[in-house]
């Protein structure tokens, strides 16, 4: 199973614990699952967790910075498509594609649209959970 992360659920993982971080635990401890990211999905990832309004000791970044690199599997995307609705997320629609991933894993409502153009199916972290970590475990 291939699956894309957005940001906004990484970011909520690191942050706040919860459904998102066990979501990326279960992705972690479950190698017949890929995290699949571009390099430009991997370069956000980076530049998100580093901001200082997250006040992430410089530890802490390290340590994320080196999970994601053990965690991911980079691949290239090839060109950004069009996403109208917000073009600098078009990165991880890319994504998914070029990978023929499984699910896309967000927070963000904005993809619900995007669902119509493409085979991976859009999720939020308490479906992906709902209908993945829990029928696996």
């Amino acid at each position: 199973m291939k699956v894309v992360v957005d940001t906004n659920v990484l970011i909520s993982a690191i942050l706040k614990d919860k459904e998102p971080e066990t979501v990326l635990l279960f992705i972690a401890n479950h190698p017949e699952i890929e995290w699949i990211v571009s390099p430009q999905v991997l370069e956000e990832y980076k530049e998100v967790i580093g901001r200082e309004k997250f006040g992430l000791p410089d530890n802490m970044k390290d340590a994320w910075f080196n999970l994601l690199n053990k965690l991911t599997n980079v691949i290239d995307a090839g060109a950004d498509i069009d996403f109208p609705r917000d073009q600098k997320d078009a990165k991880f629609l890319s994504c998914a594609i070029a990978a023929n991933a499984d699910y896309f894993i967000t927070g963000d409502k904005d993809f619900g649209q995007a669902q119509k153009f493409f085979k991976t199916v859009v999720i939020s972290v308490a479906q992906f959970k709902r209908l993945v970590c829990d029928v696996m475990t």
